[in-house]
Order: structure tokens, then C-alpha cells, then sequence
């Protein structure tokens, strides 16, 4: 099957994949049998940053009603909840109306654990299974575009390649195999579709990978579930800004020639490998953002990029230096890791698309990049 059948089933098979199988996923460390940290997981002081650009964007839009995507424990949503909460009241001294909350949820395990901690909020808070007909509010999405499955591209003979995955145990499928393990740990191997993998219409990167520069062997990904998921984003909201959060890079990065390997990888206990073929259901399988992509299809589709900056860049503009004055040195030393360069503070990208709004956004008035996309 194509590469990014077999990553969605991997990841989203009911009951059997990695996000749909009632795995304890994120956490500090491996002790308690997770696999990777999140931003909101390490440190609170994100969302309360992330916080002062959602009431911005709020206030903009006149709308009152906040849509995350893919919440993972809820704590984003709680602390953008206690953020937006705490700060009750106008210059006037009136109380403001309290905002609400929707969650776009895919896994039931992943929404039980959300409705537990984030049941004092009730009835502000409620659940869906699917997109909302229209969006009219602010959307957030912190680490969604990089769970979406990609197709996986081979260069040879100087055309790219679609790479699917074979059964090994299937003789027939087995004869087609690249590189087979022989050691009886790997069931499944890569092998390339049959026919070269015609770029057009596929992808918002085709030009970039029509560039002669990548050799023979070379290896990457095309998003063109993610660049469906922002038209889709583009076809219902009505009116708001959409802030999403995510690893990656502008494609004159990602699409690199010394880039030959790709962006694959997996999480496991902490630890990241390039192997997504074993242990399939029991571990993530990601790729980096191509934030040029993104921005392209947001375009394409009506919406207007207001920024795009680094994490670091964005959480200092919201503030957080401010808001960890009081914090205790255990407190900012987590924060720090959301901001230091070799951490997550330059890998990770912040985006924000708006439809029908007005607004110069406090989280890219200082190193905006949008240039560069």
C-alpha cells in the first residue's frame, strides 16, 4: 500500500494505532511509559504565552469561542482557559463574557483524559468527532500538522518515486522489496510504486522537487493531507485566526539537496529513530512541516498569513519573560527549554492564518519571517 495508507492505519487504526489505542503518550520522561514531551506538557508558561495571542485574535475577530485541534492531554486548553479566565475583566472594570471552547478529537482515550481535567469548565467546553460546518473563533493546533500522514518520495533514474510498503511473508509483494531485513525482525519493507510519481496537482512543493540538484537515492516527503487539511480550515472559517504550532521548516530548508534522508522519524520512550516499519502501533511515526506548503494552500484557499516566526520568537513577543518573573527556578528552567535554540525554540514554528479580521499580532511584531516562506 502507498506510504500514507499504511502511516494512517499505523496511527489512526481503531483500536490498533498509535493514537487510537489507549496508549500514555505524552509525559516528562520514560518512567511512566511515554513517548515524547509536548510544549503544554513541559511547561504551563506556553499556553499562558500562547494565551495573550488568542485574546488578541479574539478581540480582533469579535468572536468568543476558541477550536483546538488534536488536544492531546487538554493541558493547552486548560491553560489558555485559566489564562483567558484570569484576565476577567475590560479596561472598564466589566466582567467579560467567558470564552468557550471546542475540541476537535479524534481518539476516545485522548477525550476522556481531556474531559477529566478539564471538567471545571464545564459547560464552556464541549467535543466533537468531526469538523464544524462554520468557524467563527480563534483555532489553535499545537503539534497536528506533523501527525498527518505524508506520502514518501524516492529518487531514481532522476524521477521521483511514490514508496509504498509490502508484506514480506506475500512472496509475490516480497520480490518488490528495497533493502528487505533479512534478520526476521521487520514483516514489512519499502517498495516503490510502479509507475514515476507525477508531481502536479499533488503538492504545493512540486516545483521545488523538480529541481535538479536532488540525486539519485535521495529521499523526502510531500504533505498533501496537510495542505488538504488548511483548505479545509480555509472552507469553514467564517471569520477568526487560525494559530498552529509545529516542527519544520520554510521549503527552501526542507527541500534541500544536502536534505537526502527525508524528515521521517518515530518517537519511543523518549528516544526518536528512523524506522517505522517495526513496532507499528507502539510508537509515533512524524514528519517535519514544509511551512511554505502550508502557507501556500492557506493562500490558495482565502485566508491571509498575518506571521510566521520561530517558537522562541513568538512565546518572547507574547510576553513570557514577563510572565516568568514571579515563576519559581524550576519553573524557568523548563520554560527555557521552550525558547533555547538547540531545544525547541528554533526547530519549532509558529503560523497564523486569518480570515475576515483586521490585526497586527503581538506574537510577530519582533522577527516575523514571513519573508522567508
Amino acid at each position: 500500500m502507498p506510504f500514507d495508507d499504511f502511516m494512517a492505519e499505523a496511527l489512526y487504526a481503531p483500536g490498533l494505532g498509535y493514537y487510537s489505542g489507549g496508549r500514555r503518550i505524552f509525559g516528562l520522561g520514560p518512567e511512566g511509559g511515554s513517548d515524547f514531551v509536548t510544549a503544554p506538557e513541559l511547561s504551563p508558561f506556553f499556553g499562558r504565552a500562547l494565551a495573550v495571542q488568542v485574546r488578541e485574535a479574539l478581540a480582533a475577530s469579535a468572536t468568543g469561542r476558541v477550536y483546538e485541534f488534536g488536544a492531546g492531554t487538554g493541558a493547552l486548553a486548560e491553560q489558555i482557559l485559566e489564562a483567558l479566565d484570569a484576565d476577567d475583566a475590560d479596561d472598564d472594570g466589566m466582567l467579560r463574557q467567558p470564552v468557550d471552547y471546542t475540541i476537535v478529537e479524534l481518539s476516545g482515550h485522548l477525550r476522556e483524559r481531556q474531559q477529566q481535567r478539564l471538567a471545571r469548565f464545564a459547560p464552556r467546553v464541549q467535543w466533537l468527532d468531526a469538523w464544524p460546518e462554520t468557524i467563527e473563533g480563534v483555532v489553535v493546533g499545537n503539534e497536528v500538522l506533523d501527525a498527518m500522514p505524508v506520502k514518501l518520495l524516492q529518487r531514481s533514474g532522476g524521477r521521483w518515486h511514490e514508496r509504498g510498503v509490502v508484506d514480506l511473508q506475500d512472496p509475490a509483494s516480497a520480490a518488490r522489496a528495497v533493502d528487505p531485513a533479512n534478520d526476521g525482525s521487520h514483516r514489512f519493507a519499502f517498495a516503490d510504486l510502479d509507475a514515476p510519481f507525477s508531481l502536479e496537482g499533488e503538492t504545493q512543493a512540486a516545483d521545488a522537487l523538480k529541481d535538479g540538484f536532488f540525486i539519485d537515492g535521495s529521499v523526502t516527503e510531500i504533505h498533501t493531507i496537510a495542505e488538504s487539511f488548511i483548505a479545509s480550515l480555509a472552507d469553514r472559517l467564517q471569520r477568526g485566526v487560525a494559530i498552529l504550532v509545529d516542527y519544520g521548516f520554510p521549503e527552501h530548508e526542507y527541500y534541500h539537496p544536502q536534505r537526502i534522508g527525508g524528515t521521517l522519524m518515530c518517537h519511543q520512550a523518549h528516544r526518536a529513530d528512523g524506522d517505522p516499519l517495526v513496532d507499528i502501533g507502539d510508537k509515533d511515526i512524524t514528519a517535519h512541516v514544509n511551512f511554505s506548503g502550508i502557507a501556500l494552500a492557506a493562500q490558495e484557499a482565502g485566508l491571509t498569513v498575518l506571521g510566521y516566526t520561530s517558537q522562541a520568537r513568538f512565546l518572547i513577543n507574547c510576553g513570557l519573560v514577563d510572565l516568568l518573573a514571579a515563576a519559581s527556578v524550576g519553573e524557568r528552567a523548563n520554560a527555557q527549554k521552550l525558547v533555547n535554540e538547540h531545544e525547541m525554540g528554533e526547530l519549532f514554528k509558529v503560523i497564523a492564518l486569518a480570515r475576515g479580521c483586521e490585526l497586527d499580532p503581538v506574537g510577530f511584531r519582533a522577527g516575523d519571517r514571513s519573508h522567508m516562506l
